[in-house]
């Protein structure tokens, strides 16, 4: 079946641009335009589309408004919107109504990869044996109100990142848990770190924001232990995979963005567990008795038990949960890359490398986890002669941390 997309844009050259840019997808995408708002709207009410792709400043209703309307009448679409160096007051305006930000200008081929990635992670999440097994489960995490306090905050003309340490530190629960998880030798900030404001100027609102899912979804689970998993050694693990792909990025010459999804990323990568320890106990620690008595890996495992993976039922979480797509598609890929038809290096790569490193790692590794390097797929970006690099950053990395 072809995916259908709609683009939005009030410049008519722009769209002409866009019906010949994507001339090549005809066979496989079902596209249409729309000049505004209105409408986009309209053409939505009357028929089914997979994603949106919208320009920030179309008169009217602007991008931000347009894609908020969408999220509450259409929630599964896919939104996409096209922003200009000049829209930062209204990018801030649209946190949490865009999967995902397009810079102006932005080429036929990269648009067009960015689509693909969105479809092939759409395909995955919308698997009928992880859907069901979703509804089955009892326990799922819901944001915590201080999250959405910050994303409202971001929105604010004179929004500062006191703010946003504000926020947290009227929760006195997760601040104690944030500050513990700040000054940990995975962080590596290299100050002691004693309230939330201080905190959030030297983190940033992004990194904040997965430093308060990651304590709202640790401090969730209480039957992690009954299956045989270690939530001290979990978190470790989590924060260990976060650090190493912060740096790889970096070492990578990445920019600010990708290194710090690589650490959200990375800090939550396996969520999944959690929510099926938690919801599934029993199912869970058969898993654990499968992957020891069959000698295979943590993935396959969870496929033979659940038919679905703590991959894909992380990132099916946290896509409900309107998270960044570079975010969702890093925790939906981080075992088998290749599936994510990437073609350069992102936070998933980051992430996937940190993973299998640490796991290798006698004195990391955790439970059920066996995780092997997807050489495919660092062999396609062209990156399979890192590696010797990417461990040696690690053994720098461990041995800082001893000597710290």
């Amino acid at each position: 079946m072809k995916k259908r997309l709609l683009f939005v844009d009030d410049e008519p050259n722009v769209l002409q641009g866009l019906r010949r840019m994507m001339r090549s997808m005809r066979q496989e995408w079902d596209m249409q335009f729309a000049n505004d708002g209105t409408e986009a709207l309209e053409i939505l009410f009357s028929d089914h589309f997979d994603v949106v792709v919208a320009d920030m400043r179309i008169p009217g209703m602007d991008g931000a408004e347009l894609l908020d309307e969408i999220k509450k009448r259409h929630p599964q679409v896919v939104r996409f919107i096209l922003s200009g160096s000049s829209d930062k007051e209204l990018v801030m305006k649209s946190v949490g109504q865009t999967h995902q930000f397009l810079s102006k200008p932005c080429d036929s081929e990269q648009l067009k990869n960015i689509l693909v990635r969105a479809f092939a992670l759409r395909d995955v999440l919308n698997n009928n044996e992880l859907k069901t097994l979703v509804s089955s489960l009892k326990s799922l995490p819901s944001l915590p109100s201080v999250y959405f306090e910050i994303m409202e905050a971001m929105k604010a003309p004179d929004f500062t990142m006191k703010m946003v340490g504000e926020i947290i530190s009227k929760d006195v629960g997760m601040t104690a848990k944030m500050l513990q998880m700040v000054n940990s030798s995975f962080f590596g900030v290299g100050v002691r770190v004693t309230d939330p404001i201080h905190a959030a100027r030297l983190l940033g609102p992004e990194i904040l924001k997965a430093l308060v899912i990651s304590v709202q979804i640790f401090s969730k689970f209480n039957k992690a232990g009954s299956c045989g998993l270690s939530l001290e050694k979990f978190s470790n693990h989590c924060m260990a995979v976060a650090s190493l792909a912060k740096e790889i990025a970096k070492h990578e010459n990445q920019d600010k963005n990708l290194t710090d999804g690589a650490l959200i990323a990375g800090m939550l990568h396996d969520a999944g567990k959690l929510i099926l320890a938690e919801n599934l106990p029993e199912r869970y620690k058969h898993a654990l008795s499968i992957a020891k008595s069959e000698h295979i890996s943590a993935i396959e495992a969870e496929e033979k038990t659940f038919a679905a993976t703590h991959a894909e039922v992380g990132a099916y979480l946290l896509g409900i949960w309107g998270l960044p797509e570079p975010i969702v598609e890093t925790l939906a890929f981080h075992h088998h890359p290749s599936k994510s038809l990437q073609q350069e290096f992102t936070c998933l790569t980051a992430v996937h490398v940190a993973n299998a490193l640490v796991n290798d790692d006698k004195d990391k590794c955790t439970e059920m986890d066996s995780v092997e390097i997807d050489h495919v797929y660092l062999s396609h970006l062209g990156l399979d002669d890192k590696l010797a690099d990417w461990r040696e950053l690690y053994e720098e990395i461990k041995r800082k941390r001893s000597e710290s």
